[in-house]
């Protein structure tokens, strides 16, 4: 079992008198659609629970009558509760469509990279179109 003068030895003998940077990939990395999407994809999925979880209160305070919805309608009108209203638009459509690409590579189908890159910028760029659409769409129904 090792012990702290070991662990400490090992330390000095390799790491601490050494100007090594601790993550040299970090400053070389290309960063490329597929994984700027793939990180988006994930932080997406997090807004999109956390906004399902706010959509199903909101539900349920509707069924407790119009004193406990009036606060949500009032904050729904607002240009802040309209902007999220957006952006949630947005989330839902990027996530959905990139979730479309994954099945598709699940399917064995666009590994390529040339086909992967632009089946990311269809994702990004049809999210926001959806995301328009649906605003628009709502904005004159509603």
């Amino acid at each position: 079992m090792p012990n702290e003068k070991n662990l400490v030895l090992v330390y000095n003998l390799f790491m601490q008198y050494k100007n090594n940077p601790l993550s040299p990939h970090l400053q070389i990395y290309k960063w490329q659609i597929s994984s700027l999407l793939s990180i988006a994809h994930r932080i997406v999925g997090v807004i999109n629970i956390i906004a399902i979880t706010a959509i199903c209160i909101w539900s349920l305070l509707l069924l407790l009558g119009i004193k406990s919805y009036q606060p949500i309608n009032l904050f729904l009108n607002t240009f802040f509760g309209k902007f999220m209203a957006v952006s949630l638009c947005w989330t839902f459509s990027f996530h959905t469509l990139n979730e479309l690409r994954h099945l598709i590579w699940d399917l064995g189908y666009g590994f390529d990279l040339k086909v992967s890159k632009i089946t990311g910028v269809l994702a990004l760029i049809g999210s926001f179109v959806l995301a328009i659409l649906f605003y628009l769409l709502g904005k004159n129904i509603f």
